[in-house]
């Protein structure tokens, strides 16, 4: 055991060290930032007020078209080639041409500009125009807008968790997000430090250093230190991520003052204000109203999950699925020559993690307690992904269990499996390696 943690301090330090794991645990946190404060700084410096100038010969809009702060409308009078004239000659967005057009047939309507019109300009323009077309047409055939706005009915509908702790909001989209990330989490570090694992026992084995190593520990102490070394330096570097990260985020955001990137649930609330961008005061507060509701009800729903079970999932089928994969990538690693010929036998390990992060979104989500979500959550190779979604849903006590179970005996199988192939592969060279030969290996007495 003694040398089992020296092959882990071996690797754990050696790697920590590295100028690459000190500059992308310093950046990644620093890209976080950005990618969160970015879009509100540039909103804030691209937020300028346009002009526009509007001929209209129709004389249907006069009067009634009315800007908003951030978009200035100028009447003109006179004909076409004098308001282009004009136009030329200021610094205006745009001239908004409306021809002699009638209600039944608001056709020709033509926006000029010395540079191409933004797809922005040209919405909120088009909006403006079909409700007042609309409004019109409501008064020439007797109707009032103000009815019909009273007619429609805007229903939400609150979900609620029947526990036998009481009653619980909960909320699809966090439960859903919760889930999905934790287990795209463990999906990208399987992956990252799973290939370290095989890349670092490549080398050793090309550069003969592994040869001086076997001496003084067995094949399997050296995979399990690597296996549990390199893994350790996933938990450090993902830790510092979310510290440096929350520190980055929160001083950038203070120092410069600016709001962060709307989230989902704001973004589905500014879209569907987006529909109707041309809105009067009483619309725009009551769209406010629902969108402190929305994120009154997120902050709840997430104050309502199992926390700390969500957590401490999310470390164990982290570290057993790690494990797991990291004994089978050591395997590769010690079976090959050079990184070239490990496709043969990546394609087969990574097939279950790939199929089962695809399903997490296209079945697990719709339907977590279906049979392929349990089957999917119980099979080692699938379990860590497929868990971690279903877990924010609610899962029985004796699934889980037995999903860890069969988690933990399936790494212990793999750790077997992959130290047969270690001891014998680690120290074979110049020997191109097939399906057939690794079973060979599983024999050997050495």
């Amino acid at each position: 055991m003694s040398k089992i943690w020296l092959i882990i301090q071996r690797e754990y330090l050696t790697r920590v060290r590295k100028k690459s794991f000190i500059i992308m645990t310093l950046l990644t946190p620093v890209l976080l930032a950005a990618f969160m404060v970015l879009p509100g700084l540039l909103m804030t410096m691209s937020d300028s007020a346009e002009t526009v100038m509007v001929l209209d010969e129709s004389g249907l809009f006069a009067g009634k078209l009315e800007g908003k702060d951030d978009l200035k409308l100028v009447p003109l009078g006179g004909s076409l080639e004098q308001a282009k004239e004009v136009y030329r000659q200021t610094d205006n967005t745009a001239l908004l041409y409306i021809p002699n057009i009638t209600l039944d047939n608001p056709t020709g309507i033509k926006v000029f500009s010395k540079k191409n019109t933004s797809l922005q300009t040209k919405i909120r323009l088009e909006n403006m125009l079909e409700k007042e077309v609309e409004n019109q047409r409501l008064i020439a055939s007797g109707l009032d807008r103000e009815v019909l706005k009273n007619m429609k009915a805007d229903i939400s509908v609150s979900s609620v968790n029947l526990s036998d702790e009481g009653e619980k909001d909960n909320n699809a989209f966090v439960t859903s997000g919760a889930g999905i990330m934790g287990a795209f989490v463990i999906y990208f570090f399987i992956f990252l430090y799973g290939v370290q694992i095989m890349r670092g026992i490549i080398e050793e084995k090309t550069s003969r250093i592994v040869e001086v190593i076997i001496s003084s520990v067995k094949p399997f102490q050296l995979m399990m230190g690597k296996i549990i070394g390199i893994a350790a330096v996933g938990l450090t570097q993902f830790l510092l991520w979310v510290i440096l990260s929350f520190v980055v985020v929160s001083g950038v955001q203070a120092a410069f003052g600016i709001e962060p990137a709307p989230t989902p649930a704001q973004q589905i609330v500014s879209g569907q204000a987006a529909a109707g961008a041309e809105v009067d005061n009483e619309t725009t507060a009551q769209e406010k109203n629902e969108a402190s509701q929305i994120m009154t009800d997120t902050f709840n729903a997430i104050g309502n999950l199992n926390i700390p079970l969500i957590v401490g999932c999310f470390l164990f089928y982290f570290l057993g699925g790690y494990l797991l994969y990291g004994s089978l990538f050591g395997a590769i690693g010690a079976a090959v020559d050079n990184e070239t010929d490990t496709q043969q036998f990546m394609f087969p390990i990574t097939i279950p993690l790939i199929i089962s992060f695809i399903l997490s979104y296209s079945v697990v989500l719709k339907n977590p307690d279906g049979p392929v979500a349990f089957w999917m959550s119980i099979i080692p190779f699938t379990s860590p992904i497929v868990m971690m979604v279903r877990v924010p849903f609610g899962v029985p006590a004796w699934q889980l269990l037995l999903s860890m179970a069969l988690l933990i005996l399936g790494f212990i199988f793999t750790t077997w499996l992959a130290g047969r192939i270690y001891r014998v592969g680690i120290l074979m060279y110049g020997k191109k390696v097939n399906y057939k030969e690794l079973s060979k290996w599983l024999f050997y007495r050495v």
